[in-house]
């Protein structure tokens, strides 16, 4: 917990919510991972409509595919809820969804496991796809030793809970985003150890321009920044769900940044390309992605709703 001290009543809610949090842990492990992950799936679906998130996750689809009609987007926006479901599901039984269990399917392994074998880290990115944290369990259980990021919980209670259950399916390495997560992540590339990153999300505070679905978004340029410090690759991923309870992982080939000797335009170059990787994808499996995020300017969002489809 911070040092920082926090009153008694901040800290009967923090604990509070972590007891809730370890009920739901425990109700969902008891169920079968197929039983669990539907379950997750059919009360996100039922839930997620009523929520103030589900008319920004419509507008998000109005940006991004404007030509598709009402009828197309409630359909993605059903799949989009039952995959979130499924996934906050999922999420106490992790250590029962790796590649050993036989419900990962990986395409190219072979990449992770020259990767592995190679010694030279390298820094993978990928967004919020399916069940991303599939993603870092493939990782690991390739051989490689990887520094992830995530998000620090609030509650530092129920932020120790979701250190022990990464570390149930194997993700003993963590740097919190921030000031301190860039450090760590600098240390681990200096010492041989590859780093994963999500480069999906908004990025304001020294984030780069790069468009998206045909309209500029801010995104982080830590990735590329690493990759072009320690010459190294960016190794995209990404996670897709096949059935169920069920996945495949797809590593792509590596990109390979360009060195022009002007740092400002390469970094801005390798983030158009991280982007355009992430716009590939949700184009694919658009039901697979984490609409629930406002990753548009502002002013996007304030055009939509002068306009009628925005109404």
């Amino acid at each position: 917990m911070s040092d920082k001290r926090v009153s008694f009543g901040q800290d009967l809610a923090w604990r509070l919510e972590a007891l809730g949090f370890d009920v739901f842990t425990v109700l969902f492990r008891l169920l079968p991972v197929d039983a669990a992950s539907w379950l997750g799936g059919a009360m996100a679906r039922l839930i997620g409509p009523l929520t103030k998130t589900h008319r920004l996750a419509d507008q998000n689809l109005q940006l991004a595919f404007p030509e598709k009609d009402a009828a197309w987007r409630n359909r993605i926006l059903a799949e989009q809820w039952d995959c979130n479901g499924r996934t906050i599901a999922e999420f106490p039984m992790m250590d029962r969804l790796l590649p050993s269990t036989g419900r990962v399917e990986i395409v190219n392994a072979e990449r992770l496991a020259e990767i592995a074998a190679g010694g030279k880290p390298v820094v993978f990115v990928s967004g919020h796809f399916s069940n991303w944290e599939v993603m870092p369990a493939a990782i690991v259980n390739s051989g490689i030793t990887c520094e992830i990021t995530y998000r620090a919980a609030n509650n530092p209670y129920v932020d120790r809970r979701i250190r022990d259950s990464r570390f149930r399916y194997g993700v003993r390495l963590f740097a919190p985003k921030g000031g301190d997560g860039a450090r760590e992540m600098l240390e681990a590339l200096g010492k041989g150890v590859s780093v994963a990153l999500m480069n999906d999300q908004k990025f304001n505070s020294g984030g780069v321009a790069a468009p998206f679905f045909g309209r500029p978004v801010m995104t982080a340029p830590g990735p590329t920044r690493l990759a072009l410090r320690f010459d190294t690759v960016l190794q995209p991923m990404c996670v897709q769900r096949t059935r169920g309870a069920r996945f495949r992982v797809v590593v792509y080939d590596p990109i390979v940044l360009e060195r022009t000797g002007d740092r400002t335009a390469d970094i801005a170059a390798g983030v158009r390309r991280v982007t355009a990787f992430v716009e590939e994808r949700v184009r694919e499996r658009p039901g697979e992605w984490f609409w629930v995020h406002r990753r548009w300017p502002n002013e996007a969002y304030a055009e939509l709703a002068a306009s009628d489809g925005g109404g």
